[in-house]
């Protein structure tokens, strides 16, 4: 390849590039956000060309042999969905940079790959960095697998918050693989938005359970619309009182759309 070639692949994909040092720095102060939260998950590139093209050298520069190159693989890899990519993917969830295994972890929550899951939920359990679990939090709703449910509710229970957020979203990706799964997801998501001390986490919660509502029994559904007005009525947050009355809306039944005009009408709702 010509020095042109070079400069292309490097000034075409500046964007994707990630300087280890400032990422570690980042790394020391934990839950204060991470460099791959912006990512957006359907994002697919300007044309099937180009996605092709970064894929080309995501897979080249994972095989190179110093960490800088490996991470921008990474990055492709967060962006982009390639078979090719797993082999070289799963050995990087073992890496001792923590930047290294929680870009790795992204990479296969975008590329989701069976044998990745044992090692994932390893991860969530024991990792000592909160970015990796928060990460593998995360990654874990893209497995259908039934063994991620219990790492994610026990996630959701004991994990500090920026992990229990992200537990709580995947939870309702889970739980609604089955009706079991969806039962066991909503009984642990009830638990947390009434006890959870993070507004955030509240939020999520009751947005997990609005996801999961149609797939739960009629009991479960009652028990989760009553958990709603009290939140409704007694959260001290506005914002997860908001996403209450939201979720509630949104249920389009009638007999919930009286009870709510009925509170609007008695003062007690703005």
């Amino acid at each position: 390849m010509t020095d042109a070639s070079d400069q292309i692949t490097d000034e075409g994909l500046v964007n994707l590039a990630i300087d280890p040092d400032v990422l570690a720095q980042e790394l020391a102060a934990e839950l204060l956000g991470d460099p791959l939260d912006e990512i957006d998950p359907e994002s697919a590139g300007p044309n099937a060309l180009s996605v092709a093209r970064e894929c080309e050298l995501g897979l080249d520069w994972l095989q190179k042999g110093h960490q800088e190159r490996r991470l921008q693989g990474l990055r492709v890899f967060c962006e982009h969905r390639d078979p090719r990519a797993l082999p070289l993917l799963i050995p990087l969830l073992r890496e001792p940079c923590p930047v290294e295994r929680m870009s790795a972890v992204y990479a296969l929550g975008r590329n989701p790959c069976p044998r990745a899951v044992e090692i994932l939920v390893q991860l969530l359990k024991t990792d000592g960095n909160a970015y990796v679990r928060k990460a593998t939090a995360w990654s874990l709703g893209n497995y259908p697998d039934a063994s991620v449910l219990q790492p994610l509710v026990d996630a959701l229970q004991h994990d500090v918050a920026a992990v229990r957020l992200w537990a709580a979203g995947s939870l309702a990706e889970v739980g609604g693989n089955s009706l079991k799964n969806a039962e066991s997801a909503a009984d642990q998501l009830l638990i947390s938005l009434r006890i959870d001390s993070e507004p955030l986490v509240r939020s999520n919660c009751i947005w997990a359970l609005g996801r999961l509502h149609d797939k739960l029994p009629e009991s479960l559904r009652a028990q989760m619309v009553d958990v709603f007005f009290n939140v409704l009525l007694n959260d001290l947050e506005a914002s997860v009182r908001d996403e209450a009355s939201i979720a509630l809306e949104q249920l389009e039944n009638p007999q919930v759309i009286a009870r709510l005009k009925g509170l609007i009408d008695e003062g007690l709702l703005v």
